[in-house]
């Protein structure tokens, strides 16, 4: 059964110190979610059915689909027996380029590049970052500290990654989750194209920093990418390539800083 929530309860049995409970546990539910253009399906990702809008606009100017928010006329939300539909209407000229694209994504959960037809199509590397943007080492701390209480769905399942724009006072702006790291992003990335006035900030991620989470940041025109676990390599010289500080392994208390250093102010 398909279900078109991002939560459900389910009976469990826990078991601690030798003891037997009966309880309700909640579970974090991840449902096919196809991006349909102009009536052409594009992509299928499982994702976590909220904020389905956001991801609509986020996923399609990170994989490059549309250059603004402009060219995506709507999204219609379509919940089916067997999954949701996202039926996004572009403009002609970005339908057309998608067309020759002629790419299909076969989406798991963590996994951003599957069923691309090229390696050209599999790394698309980001230009690089117009920006002279600088941030607080202060201003991660507090970040980190403010992210966690705002992971509501993390808070009652455990299995959801987020992606959150923290203001260059440490301020959580926006915080976006979904059982996939790029989902979590490509949400949030939408959200902040819903809101051009948004003062500067940095993005954090709860996940390992990959290629397509630098990739997906860059294009967005964010600085500094903040990932609680490791950077891949691959994820790191793209950062040095296109201007992006890429901060791993970032807690409360420490963090290590891998391209662009420069961008950060210890003080």
């Amino acid at each position: 059964m398909i279900l078109d929530v991002p939560l459900s309860n389910h009976a469990v049995t826990q078991w601690q110190d030798g003891k037997q409970v009966e309880a309700q546990d909640y579970l974090a539910e991840e449902t096919p979610v196809a991006l349909i253009y102009n009536g052409v399906s594009h992509a299928v990702m499982l994702a976590t059915a909220q904020d389905l809008e956001d991801f609509a606009l986020g996923f399609s100017l990170s994989e490059g689909i549309v250059h603004t928010m402009s060219e995506l006329y709507g999204v219609e939300v379509r919940v089916q027996d067997n999954g949701i539909e996202l039926h996004c209407e572009i403009a002609s000229e970005q339908f057309m380029q998608l067309k020759q694209r002629r790419r299909t994504l076969a989406g798991k959960t963590g996994c951003g590049l599957c069923g691309a037809e090229s390696l050209d199509q599999a790394v698309r590397y980001p230009k690089s970052l117009q920006s002279d943007m600088v941030f607080a080492a202060t201003s991660i701390v507090c970040g980190l500290q403010a992210i966690k209480s705002q992971q509501l769905m993390q808070q009652k399942t455990g299995a959801t990654h987020a992606s959150a724009y923290v203001l260059a006072d440490g301020t959580v702006s926006i915080v976006r989750e979904d059982v996939g790291r790029h989902n979590a992003l490509d949400k949030l990335i939408g959200a902040l194209a819903k809101t051009p006035a948004q003062q500067p900030g940095f993005i954090i991620t709860t996940s390992r920093a990959s290629f397509e989470m630098v990739q997906k940041t860059a294009s967005a025109g964010v600085a500094l990418l903040v990932a609680v676990s490791a950077p891949t390599g691959l994820a790191v010289r793209v950062a040095e390539q296109c201007g992006l500080a890429l901060v791993g392994f970032a807690r409360e208390s420490r963090y290590v800083i891998y391209s662009h250093g420069e961008r950060i102010l210890n003080q």
